[in-house]
């Protein structure tokens, strides 16, 4: 998302992103770079599966919490007079 903003703003151009390639190859070469995107795609998939598994657990303890309150709370039809 913040890639395409700076495409957007016209900060780097389609010459910058050439050049910055050709010198990626230069300093990787052509079998290291699929190794680093592969590395690369397996730390973004991580990290969903960790922060959905965190807003699934954050989600659990709403609930919970939610719960608790409803339980402790006084029934309407017990009104103190």
């Amino acid at each position: 998302m913040l890639f395409n903003f700076i495409l957007l703003l016209g900060i780097i151009g389609g010459q910058e992103i050439l050049i910055i390639a050709i010198i990626l190859l230069i300093l990787f070469g052509g079998k290291k770079i699929p190794e680093l995107m592969r590395g690369l795609g397996k730390g973004i998939k991580e990290f969903k599966k960790a922060s959905s598994s965190d807003d699934d657990e954050t989600s659990k303890q709403a609930d919970d919490i939610s719960d608790d309150v409803n339980d402790n709370a006084p029934d309407k039809d017990n009104k103190s007079k």
